[in-house]
């Protein structure tokens, strides 16, 4: 408890004690007047004293006499790595956080792709459709012409053709060929992501009292940024995408698979009455979503883009069926602030004595003089 006290500095220790001896002098005079001598001090008015006291104390252990105010926040963030990688078709090539990035996801949030099924070379076309998506068949007979459903690849042509060796189905209008169904491969193809980083910008601001902060603090610069670890600095606003995946308690090889989704908390918890540096951010990690297969459906996170290019004058695709892992910034936090008009109207009405008003007089004097703010920091600009 000294440490924490002495880490508020002395100033605000000074104010702290100003306040406790004159909530003392407060608690004993604010008794009837014909019970005893000013300070109150008889025995038959010891009772009272204890009364006054816890009821005044009470008011600052439940905080009465502040004002609060939720965070209003943004976030942005940019990821960082490069990694050299082997995919069917393809060969081995270098992807950078541009190629694992795939397209924007959701507001507050960045996606990272570690695992993918490619289908190269489709083009538009007639090819049998997929039996899983589609249905077997055994003549023209069994196929509707112009039919489709949501899980098909395209639309049937109204012929039954062959699949493989054992298996007839209908023949649709598609991309084709048409993508294989298959599980995920294993280990997961892009699992170097582990070792990307991403920086994250958060700034957050509390109307109510006009107070603005970011996560990036004013004596973090450049070559700290760059150099900057979590496991020995906390406040380090760059991750390494297997830290977090690995302090929420995941495997980032498991999860890497099927993906997921994860949750970057970043908490704020200020009170405007002590040293302002102590108003910092957070960091807690947690998965979101359900990564037992046997317990949900579709688990992980996955989907689908493609990159188009023209050979010979005709359009062909690559299409992507990617899996990854999204991270979502969740920013939560409150602001704490003694209101001084209400501090003074809360303390002054209990005051039934001319000669309590000295102490009620100090203590709120502790209040609007012995809480040090560094006005450069209070008016830091985002």
């Amino acid at each position: 408890y000294f440490e924490m006290l002495t880490s508020f500095g002395p100033s605000w220790v000074l104010g702290l004690s100003v306040r406790l001896v004159s909530l003392f002098f407060f608690s004993g005079c604010i008794r009837d007047s014909n019970q005893g001598p000013l300070l109150g001090l008889q025995t038959d008015g010891v009772l009272s004293d204890v009364s006054c006291g816890v009821r005044s104390l009470m008011m600052l252990w439940n905080r009465k006499y502040q004002q609060f105010d939720l965070v209003v926040s943004s976030v942005t963030t940019k990821m960082k790595g490069v990694a050299q990688i082997q995919l069917p078709g393809e060969g081995q090539l270098v992807w950078d956080s541009v190629d694992y990035s795939g397209p924007a996801q959701e507001k507050n949030s960045f996606f990272v792709m570690t695992n993918v099924i490619v289908t190269k070379g489709q083009k538009q076309g007639k090819c049998p459709e997929v039996p899983w998506n589609g249905r077997l068949c055994v003549s023209d007979k069994d196929c509707q012409k112009g039919a489709s459903t949501p899980q098909s690849n395209g639309v049937q042509t109204g012929s039954c053709v062959k699949f493989d060796l054992l298996k007839k189905t209908c023949e649709v209008s598609a991309w084709c060929p048409v993508e294989a169904t298959k599980a995920p491969p294993r280990p997961a193809l892009l699992a170097a992501a582990e070792n990307f980083t991403v920086l994250i910008k958060n700034n957050i601001r509390f109307p109510a009292f006009n107070f603005t902060r970011r996560n990036i603090l004013p004596w973090m610069n450049d070559s700290y940024l760059k150099s900057c670890q979590r496991k020995t600095d906390s406040l380090c606003p760059i991750f390494r995408l297997g830290d977090i995946v690995r302090e929420a308690g995941e495997s980032f090889t498991e999860m890497a698979v099927e993906g997921g989704v994860l949750a970057v908390q970043i908490k704020w918890d200020c009170n405007l009455d002590y040293v302002l540096q102590h108003c910092r951010p957070w960091y807690s990690f947690r998965r979101l979503d359900e990564k037992q297969s046997n317990k949900t459906l579709y688990p992980g996170l996955n989907f689908r883009f493609a990159k188009y290019n023209m050979v010979n004058g005709v359009e062909e695709r690559t299409l992507y069926k990617a899996f990854g892992i999204r991270f979502d910034v969740i920013v939560f936090g409150q602001v704490k602030n003694t209101e001084k008009l209400a501090l003074t109207s809360k303390i002054l009405p209990t005051a039934p004595l001319t000669h309590c008003y000295f102490p009620i007089f100090v203590f709120v004097f502790s209040f609007f003089f012995l809480n040090p703010r560094d006005k450069s920091d209070f008016d830091y600009d985002v």
